[in-house]
């Protein structure tokens, strides 16, 4: 294993929380843009949220490649038997992977909404919301306490 992977540890952590803050910074509000959307009537405000939700969604999809990417090297520095003897990992590395599809839907929900397909009501999108919270609160607690 390289030095510089073992004496960067904490870089490569804090850069990680870092760009997993910023992704959910996004994650939480563009669900908010659809619900506002779904509950619109007006043609103007609609134009806006198609615009709004297209570029927040853009926006964010660095920072998620980025936790990714910081999350793959610290995996990577800590190696291969730490790797497996960590249980909580794995499911934390499930839940990571069940973001990743949330997130790719909500590109296709972006989609949806720009060409006027929506069939969805605001309440859906309330609890479609709902989701990467209650995922990011099990990822938290998995990756401080490590409950196994």
């Amino acid at each position: 294993m390289s030095t510089f992977l073992i004496n960067n540890i904490l870089w490569f952590k804090a850069f990680h929380v870092f760009f997993m803050v910023a992704w959910f910074a996004g994650i939480f509000y563009l669900p908010r843009l659809f619900v506002n959307h779904a509950e619109t009537k007006s043609d103007e405000v609609a134009q806006q949220f198609k615009g709004m939700e297209k570029r927040l969604l853009y926006f964010v999809t660095p920072f998620a490649i980025f936790t990714l990417l910081f999350g793959v090297t610290i995996i990577y520095a800590y190696g291969y038997d730490w790797f497996v003897a960590s249980k909580w990992l794995h499911i934390k590395l499930s839940l990571v992977i069940v973001l990743f599809v949330y997130h790719g839907y909500c590109f296709k929900l972006v989609s949806t909404f720009a060409q006027n397909k929506n069939r969805r009501s605001g309440r859906f999108y309330r609890i479609f919301n709902e989701i990467p919270v209650l995922i990011l609160l099990a990822v938290i607690i998995l990756a401080y306490v490590k409950p196994m």
